[in-house]
């Protein structure tokens, strides 16, 4: 018994520590803005059990997977990103009508889908890979468990500070502290998958280079171009 809680309490608090202050922890932060809690939450707690059952139970055999495709993973998670930057941009009115409409009853799957791309490889899953193929099956439950407490009660602590801004804080700063996060987690995670790639290929053999500050300045006047027009959006739906 006082070996399961040596393991259960090691491991919990690993992940916490290594989640805290990660880019999932301030992505909840600003979900604040545009999700309610109640919907971040379950979103968030699916997928943390879901990232984590993954992770420990399949172990090592998942850690040699993610290496060969976290490039693309990390496309899908910089898209992600850039779409609820342009999409906090929006204004008030257009939130307020998306908020009554149907969409709202999906904000708990959008948010599960955004977290478990944005952590799919991230150094605390890599954590419970690393737990999982070190203690093998005989405590996987223990781990799977510990993993997720772990995890969750960082990313709560991330809701918790997003709420209050959203709360307390003067009207607006919840909305540029989302925008710059998504925003700057975008391009950086883009900056990843382009170094993972340029990596997986060089591991091949093969000459092709990325042009990662090529490809970067694409994607940053995309983005600037995708935000102007959400702007032009806001001005017609205010004029109307």
């Amino acid at each position: 018994m006082e070996n399961f809680l040596a393991v259960f309490f090691t491991v919990m608090i690993t992940d916490f520590v290594a989640e805290f202050g990660d880019k999932t922890q301030l992505l909840l932060i600003g979900m604040t803005s545009k999700y309610k809690i109640r919907d971040i939450v379950l979103g968030t707690l699916v997928a943390v059990l879901v990232l984590n059952g993954i992770a420990v139970f399949i172990g090592g055999a998942l850690n040699e997977l993610l290496n060969s495709f976290l490039w693309a993973v990390k496309f899908v998670a910089a898209a992600a990103f850039i779409y609820f930057a342009v999409t906090t941009l929006k204004s008030d009115d257009d939130e307020d009508e998306e908020e009554s409409g149907s969409k709202i009853k999906f904000a708990p799957l959008a948010v599960f889908c955004t977290f478990f791309v944005a952590e799919l490889g991230d150094k605390t899953q890599l954590t419970a890979v690393t737990f999982g193929a070190n203690y093998g099956l005989s405590k996987v439950f223990v781990i799977w468990f510990a993993c997720s407490i772990g995890l969750f009660a960082a990313d709560i602590i991330g809701m918790l500070i997003g709420y209050l801004l959203k709360t307390k804080a003067p009207d607006g700063i919840l909305k540029i502290l989302s925008f710059v996060l998504f925003a700057g987690f975008g391009i950086f995670t883009v900056y990843q998958g382009l170094s993972l790639l340029q990596e997986s290929l060089a591991v091949k053999g093969s000459d092709v280079l990325v042009p990662i500050w090529l490809v970067l300045a694409v994607v940053a006047v995309v983005f600037a171009g995708l935000c102007l027009l959400q702007l032009k959006l806001n001005k017609k739906s205010k004029k109307k």
